[in-house]
C-alpha cells in the first residue's frame, strides 16, 4: 500500500490536465499597464513553501546527470504538486471569504472589495507566469 506521500508524489500534470477538462482557450485581452503598476503581485506561495518547491527543483536537476528519464518524471510530478498546492491554497482563500460572506456583519462592500483586489493580484500573477 502506497503512503500518501507516495500517492501525492505520483502525481502528474496530465492527471491535472485531464482533472481539469478546461474550455478551449480564448484569445487574451490586453490588460492596461496602469492595471499591473497600481497593485503589487501577491506571492502565490508562502516563501517557505515556495523554498521547498525550489530546493526539489534543484534536486531534480542534479539527478538529471545521473538518471534523465527519472529526473524529467520527477519534474512532472513536482509541477504537478506546485500545481496542486496553489489550487488548494486558493480553494481554502475562497472557502474562508464564503465563511465571512456568509456572516451578515462581515458581509460588508468593504470585504467584497477587498476580495476581489485579492483575485486581481492573483489573476495578474497567474498571467504574468
Amino acid at each position: 500500500m502506497m503512503s500518501a506521500q507516495q500517492q501525492e508524489r505520483a502525481l502528474s500534470t496530465a492527471d491535472l490536465a485531464a482533472a481539469s477538462q478546461a474550455p478551449e482557450r480564448q484569445p487574451e485581452t490586453p490588460v492596461a499597464d496602469d492595471a499591473r503598476d497600481t497593485q503589487a503581485l501577491a506571492a502565490l506561495f508562502a516563501a517557505d513553501a515556495a523554498d521547498g518547491f525550489r530546493s526539489r527543483w534543484n534536486e531534480v536537476q542534479i539527478a538529471f546527470v545521473d538518471d534523465p528519464r527519472k529526473a524529467v518524471r520527477d519534474a512532472d510530478e513536482l509541477v504537478a504538486q506546485v500545481m496542486k498546492s496553489l489550487a488548494e491554497t486558493f480553494s481554502n482563500e475562497r472557502s474562508r471569504l464564503e465563511q465571512e460572506l456568509g456572516q451578515t456583519d462581515k458581509g460588508s462592500t468593504e470585504n467584497l472589495r477587498l476580495a476581489l483586489q485579492r483575485y486581481r493580484s492573483f489573476f495578474q500573477r497567474l498571467l504574468s507566469l
